[in-house]
């Protein structure tokens, strides 16, 4: 799609495309792929990276379930993943793009090295994940629980420029990739 791009980044959940649309623009020699399921969202998406006359970022129609059906072992630079649905039940943990099984998911399109940029308003889904992440081979850093604090930083999601502006904090972190051997108990769980 961009032979000559210094990187491959993928974002999963792109909503309506702030985010998206500016860091293409902000960045014109990455790749961003957006994943997104919700058609009627995609497509304002899609609408925004048109107007914008962007040429560096392109869509698609999918789950996070599916990356490695997406992309080759180590073809992702980054993920960002960006005011995710916390599935705040118990029972519905499974569900939360933070989770061990989606952790091991990326772990299959991400290189050593490679990030996932995580940011989300929901505290409670931002604490387990703090917890969850390190136990999948990921080592957290840039970890803050109010990003803004001094502030706007970053190019903003559409749900964070609304919390920001309501006094919302932004909790956020960048977790890298590194070796990790997963224990039996987690090899044989189901997505």
């Amino acid at each position: 799609l961009l032979p000559d791009a210094r990187e491959l980044r993928v974002e999963l959940g792109c909503g309506k495309g702030r985010f998206t649309a500016e860091t293409a623009a902000a960045e014109p020699d990455v790749l961003l792929i957006a994943v997104e399921k919700v058609p009627d969202a995609m497509v304002v998406a899609m609408e925004r990276a048109q107007a914008a006359g962007l040429h560096n970022v392109f869509f698609v129609d999918g789950d996070a379930a599916c990356l490695p059906e997406f992309f080759a072992p180590g073809e992702v630079d980054r993920i960002y993943i960006n005011f995710c649905d916390p599935w705040p039940r118990s029972n519905q943990k499974k569900r939360r793009l933070t989770h061990g099984n989606f952790l091991q998911l990326y772990r299959r399109v991400l290189p050593l090295g490679g990030e996932i940029h995580f940011k989300s308003d929901n505290d409670k889904l931002f604490e387990w994940s703090l917890e969850e992440i390190p136990l999948f081979g990921f080592r957290l850093s840039q970890v803050t629980r109010d990003l803004h604090a001094g502030g706007p930083v970053g190019v903003m999601t559409d749900y964070e420029a609304k919390f920001y502006q309501q006094g919302v904090t932004i909790n956020r972190c960048v977790a890298t990739m590194v070796p990790w051997e997963a224990p039996a108990e987690a090899e044989g769980e189901e997505a």
